[in-house]
């Protein structure tokens, strides 16, 4: 009989290309996913990896045997969700992802709402960009991610993949106090194309906006300084290093010298969790849902009264 743990072991090497990649996917060692690897060919009575240069690849018995384990372990999400749904219960472990200001604004109240309600829930926790959050959820690595798009810039969502919004959160552009638009009441983002900006690093989601509205404005971007935390943007602009845009979701404390000035046209960032459609009838997915729109209603007033996507 084939052992469960075991073809998990062999989808994660499937879905992450390498060893490492599977060892840090199941939070487990290296060493774990070889003896494990190993006794799965012993089960099997075939060889499933081979050698290709210092890594490995699956052999034509082990890409069968992962197609296979895919779609077995979906279907033991399916079974863990009917079962749960069955009792009604909010128990077991959910594990949550979200880019690091969600993570900063968000997790701290919902989870103590969750564990003071299901106290015999398990919560686990990363930051995860927003691409990064959705491939993780879509491969079992979490069981929901907290990702964002804007409002001129989607995020997709695969199929397969249920969605619920959280907050929309409308950014201001930080300035230094004595930049010539600091005593505006409002601003239009291209009426920077002189100055110098600060910026998520290239290749996030974020990033990737800034360019994409500062250019559809007819400005093309000088940026100067790259941090991923909106901390030390921040104290950039404080120190008189550009401008930057300042998310309100997970800001904290603003340094002086800092100016913060909304912009004119609409300019929103949608917060949304996503989660896979075999484990919707989870409570503890529910459960985690809500704890997260409440933490943002605490923030933001809420953008919908709908049901979650499913």
């Amino acid at each position: 009989m084939l052992n469960l743990e075991r073809l998990r072991t062999l989808d994660a090497l499937a879905r992450h290309g390498s060893v490492s990649g599977a060892a840090d996917g199941l939070h487990v060692t290296t060493s774990a996913v070889s003896q494990q690897m190993a006794k799965l060919e012993r089960e099997v009575g075939q060889r499933l990896l081979a050698r290709s240069g210092r890594g490995v690849r699956l052999t034509d018995a082990g890409r069968l045997l992962a197609d296979h384990a895919a779609k077995i372990l979906s279907q033991v999400e399916v079974a863990q969700s009917d079962i749960e749904a069955q009792r009604g219960l909010v128990v077991g472990e959910v594990r949550l992802a979200a880019f690091p200001t969600a993570a900063r604004g968000l997790f701290p109240a919902a989870l103590s709402a969750l564990r003071a309600d299901h106290p015999e829930l398990a919560l686990r926790t990363t930051e995860l960009e927003p691409d990064d959050g959705v491939r993780a959820v879509l491969r079992g690595d979490v069981d929901l991610a907290v990702v964002l798009d804007w409002s001129n810039k989607r995020l997709p969502v695969p199929g397969g993949l249920a969605k619920a919004e959280l907050l929309d959160d409308a950014p201001d552009i930080a300035m230094p106090t004595d930049h010539p638009l600091a005593g505006r009441d409002e601003v239009d983002i291209e009426e920077f194309a002189d100055d110098d900006w600060v910026s998520w690093p290239e290749g996030e989601f974020c990033y990737e906006w800034l360019m994409f509205t500062l250019r559809s404005k007819g400005v093309e971007p000088r940026i100067a300084h790259l941090a991923g935390e909106h901390h030390t943007q921040l104290a950039l602009i404080a120190a008189g290093f550009g401008v930057c845009v300042a998310p309100k979701l997970g800001r904290g404390h603003v340094p002086e010298g800092v100016r913060l000035v909304p912009v004119r046209q609409p300019m929103r960032r949608h917060v949304h969790a996503v989660w896979r459609k075999d484990a919707d009838r989870r409570p503890s997915i529910r459960a985690a849902v809500e704890a997260l729109r409440e933490a943002g209603r605490a923030l933001h007033p809420p953008v919908s009264h709908d049901p979650p996507e499913g």
